[in-house]
């Protein structure tokens, strides 16, 4: 008897799965301001995912990496030109420096039910060298793990990139969205 109450009282074992990085997206969205942003433009940058798995019994975690040199700009409204000097800028020293820091990671600390199949995820993102706390907010249907977080630069040591003597500007903040699918 003492055994079988040992037994149920023992925490379940975590289920971790991989990321199915073949089919999850993870999508950056960086936006302009300034006086003359009308004559700029915003940036989608896709942020294909190396490796990561969710835990989603027990403790729920998640974890992630991205290689920040294969981060790629696909603002469709540009020219291949335009594309190009801009991707050549955020692979750049003034913005990823993808030579010197060339992973993105996170780390869940926390998941915090939000409602049903919805959950408020803190963590630890690590970009340019920086790590520092983020909250995502995640919804699960359809067996997508689907949400955004917001980020601001600065924080990760990166100035956001101004033109034109401060006419136009990258926002600070950054938007980032995902839609993750766990392997089978």
């Amino acid at each position: 008897m003492i055994l079988l109450g040992l037994f149920l009282s023992a925490p379940l074992v975590a289920q971790t799965k991989p990321i199915d990085t073949a089919h999850s997206v993870l999508t950056v969205r960086v936006s302009k301001s300034g006086l003359f942003s009308a004559f700029a433009h915003n940036h989608e940058i896709e942020a294909p995912i190396a490796e990561g798995s969710v835990t989603t019994s027990g403790a729920t975690a998640v974890t992630l990496r991205v290689d920040a040199r294969k981060l790629r700009v696909l603002d469709p409204d540009v020219s291949d030109a335009d594309r190009s000097k801009i991707q050549t800028t955020m692979e750049g020293p003034m913005v990823l420096d993808g030579v010197r820091f060339s992973e993105i990671a996170f780390q869940s600390t926390s998941a915090q039910p939000a409602g049903t199949d919805r959950w408020n995820v803190r963590g630890n993102l690590t970009l340019h060298g920086q790590t520092h706390p983020v909250t995502a907010s995640v919804t699960l249907k359809d067996g997508h793990y689907r949400g955004s977080a917001i980020l601001l630069q600065r924080d990760f040591g990166i100035v956001p990139i101004t033109l034109a003597g401060g006419t136009v500007k990258v926002k600070d903040a950054v938007e980032i969205n995902f839609d993750i699918i766990l392997a089978p």
